[in-house]
């Protein structure tokens, strides 16, 4: 009777042995995936090695170039708007982006004079819907957080959160689920 008794304690303790074990290392490994934020001088060390490579090197060259520098000028222009997420006016130029773009639908936009790349997603996003309805010559009024450029266009692009034309709402940027 011992013997059947120690013959089936034994696999469920070998069994149980290997359930924990195996916990464990997963555990160790979800620990593990969880990436630091890095510090600012590995960020600094960063930056200085993606700007030796090829792409780094190319930006940098645009950086300095003339296009590169009425970008960040047209930016600079905006900047007090950005940081604040104020209000800004424009004036729709362009249901269609600038020839050759790869972004997708985005509008082209006229604030103070300066010609910008708002809002831009696949073409067939349901979340930029609603700004389909805007025509040339349309004035309104936008809200962003953020402004991008890119080597390949001579425009800076205006990353949208809020759109509204003639008192209404016609687009606000979901918040995003899970961040802050």
């Amino acid at each position: 009777m011992k013997k059947v008794m120690y013959a089936l304690i034994l696999p469920l303790v070998v069994v149980s042995g290997l359930v924990l074990a195996n916990g464990e290392i997963k555990n160790e490994t979800a620990k593990k995936s969880i990436p630091k934020p890095l510090s600012a001088a590995d960020r600094k060390a960063a930056l200085k090695k993606w700007e030796a490579t090829p792409e780094g090197i190319k930006y940098k060259e645009w950086e300095a170039s003339p296009a590169g520098k009425k970008v960040y000028a047209s930016e600079a222009k905006i900047r007090k708007h950005i940081s604040a997420f104020t209000n800004m006016e424009a004036v729709v130029t362009s249901l269609s982006l600038p020839p050759g773009s790869r972004l997708g639908f985005g509008l082209m936009v006229r604030i103070n004079g300066v010609d910008y790349i708002l809002g831009y997603g696949p073409e067939k996003c349901n979340e930029l819907q609603q700004l389909h309805s805007l025509k040339v010559n349309d004035k309104i009024i936008i809200r962003s957080h953020s402004v991008l450029h890119a080597p390949k266009y001579s425009y800076a692009i205006v990353s949208i959160n809020y759109v509204k034309r003639d008192s209404k709402i016609i687009y606000k940027r979901a918040p995003r689920k899970g961040g802050c």
